[in-house]
């Protein structure tokens, strides 16, 4: 898994960021990609990337500001013109698919695929045999969601030698007590997939937050996550200002992070009230409360791997 910031900015776009949009990249296991939000130009931030919009097969919003939606209408063009033929489902806050259809509508846009929305509410808003996504409201100045991607759990390493000694052939029986199926050989005896594989490997959890004040439902969330992803619109010399617009503190995110028992913690939604002078200070005063910080730059990558996040 593989994420890919295409925009971290706030409220507007700037010279060094792009307003929200973040690439969640799960083509080693399941062949596609997910975006949540898309602000005013992510597909001229697309060009600079490998991504094929044709791969992004899910979009989820978070909310209904125009930084994180005004870039739809554009990308669902240019995803029809670059080949895109497959369903796209949307989730994302009530009123979403009338602005979308609307759009779409007024504008005479034809797209060549089918487009499904999920209105989105408290709890699981998408499963399926390999990945869980939950939702909870967050406390922002409109309706705004909160998104927890949970990975299930994948098959352990098939014991290739045990196997062969309970006299499995090689060929596609070994292949089938890899995937948790059991088998019957050809004298009768059942050999399990438990007896030959080893324990389930634990999935990876993200946890992607839209635009928040401090809130209980952030923290849980966020709850034993290996990656949250919080907004910092405001330092902590703000953090009164910040609760009056619904946002959050670098510090605040952090105290997030730690309450929450997560692994690390990337800082997103920055405001342009900040140069790049200003993030050294800004990122130290976040590690001091939860160390594993970062700090997303527009086209910063980063993959999970091993059970650690390392910067590509």
């Amino acid at each position: 898994m593989q994420l890919q910031f295409l925009g971290t900015g706030a409220g507007m776009p700037s010279k060094d960021r792009n307003t929200s949009a973040l690439a969640v990249k799960l083509l080693e296991e399941c062949g596609s990609i997910w975006l949540f939000d898309c602000g005013e130009a992510t597909q001229h931030q697309i060009l600079h990337t490998t991504i094929k919009p044709r791969k992004i097969d899910k979009i989820f919003i978070t909310h209904l500001h125009g930084d994180h939606i005004f870039g739809l209408p554009g990308f669902l063009s240019s995803r029809s013109f670059l080949g895109g033929e497959e369903l796209l489902t949307i989730y994302g806050p009530k009123g979403l698919q009338q602005w979308v259809e609307q759009t779409l509508k007024l504008s005479n846009t034809h797209v060549t695929y089918s487009i499904a929305f999920v209105e989105v509410e408290e709890g699981i808003v998408f499963e399926d045999s390999q990945f869980i996504v939950r939702a909870m409201p967050l406390e922002h100045v409109i309706e705004c969601f909160g998104y927890r991607i949970e990975q299930k759990a994948l098959p352990g390493e098939l014991l290739i030698d045990k196997a062969i000694q309970l006299g499995v052939p090689k060929g596609p029986l070994l292949g089938k007590l890899k995937v948790g199926y059991d088998i019957t050989l050809d004298d009768g005896s059942i050999v399990l997939s438990k007896e030959v594989t080893s324990e389930l490997k634990e999935g990876f959890t993200v946890t992607i937050l839209g635009d928040t004040k401090f809130c209980s439902n952030a923290i849980t969330l966020a709850e034993k996550a290996d990656i949250v992803i919080h907004e910092a619109t405001f330092d902590h010399s703000t953090i009164e200002l910040a609760a009056q617009y619904g946002h959050a503190t670098n510090t605040e995110a952090a105290k997030v992070a730690q309450l929450a028992n997560a692994k690390y913690l990337i800082l997103n939604h920055i405001s342009a009230r900040f140069l790049k002078s200003d993030l050294i200070p800004f990122l130290k005063e976040a590690q001091e409360q939860f160390p594993n910080t970062f700090i997303a730059n527009d086209q910063t990558q980063y993959e999970w791997r091993q059970h650690q996040l390392h910067e590509l």
